[in-house]
């Protein structure tokens, strides 16, 4: 995969962190720079942690799965990313409380990075540099939750929705890239 494409991949993952962290620039009054620190670190640092973590499950699976390997990654990205476009057409508000306490801000890294681990399974069938995705994966979440809670701050919600579709449509678009790679290669 080409850094451009690890990319795509990165800014496809950070478009849930970059959604939550609009609504949490909507729900604090007076934004402070440990807020948008916050979000940037926890947000961040859990989704460069968790393809480290999928990468390691995979690897230790490869050789059972290493003739459908392609189609994992496509179901994987397809799903993630289907999951991540319904979830952008949903008229069901998320309620996100102004609350940035460890309990709290755990909770809403592991929902938004989980997709990263499956994406973390699929780069060990490719063989991926899982260090390189994983720090430009994490770098890229925390530059777009930090966009994301100044924007939630400043303008309001119109932006979560178009994030949420962006990032799914992105990782729907890899997952067929890989498939289509494989069988025409």
């Amino acid at each position: 995969m080409t850094f451009l494409e690890l990319f795509i991949i990165a800014v496809g993952l950070s478009m849930d962190a970059f959604a939550v962290s609009v609504a949490k620039g909507l729900s604090v009054e007076r934004l402070r720079p440990r807020n948008v620190l916050s979000v940037a670190l926890w947000f961040g640092g859990f989704q460069g942690l968790m393809p480290v973590i999928g990468f390691f499950l995979g690897v230790s699976f490869a050789s059972f799965v290493e003739h459908v390997d392609h189609w994992i990654a496509f179901v994987l990205l397809g799903l993630i990313g289907i999951n991540m476009i319904r979830g952008a057409f949903s008229k069901k508000e998320r309620d996100i409380s102004p609350d940035f306490s460890f309990k709290s801000m755990l909770v809403m890294a592991v929902a938004t990075s989980i997709d990263a681990l499956a994406v973390g399974i699929s780069f060990s069938f490719f063989n991926e540099n899982i260090w390189t995705a994983a720090l430009l994966i994490a770098i890229t979440t925390a530059i777009f939750s930090a966009i994301g809670i100044y924007v939630g701050n400043i303008f309001g919600s119109r932006f979560k929705s178009v994030a949420e579709f962006t990032g799914g449509l992105i990782l729907l678009l890899m997952g067929v890239k890989i498939l289509v790679e494989h069988i025409w290669v």
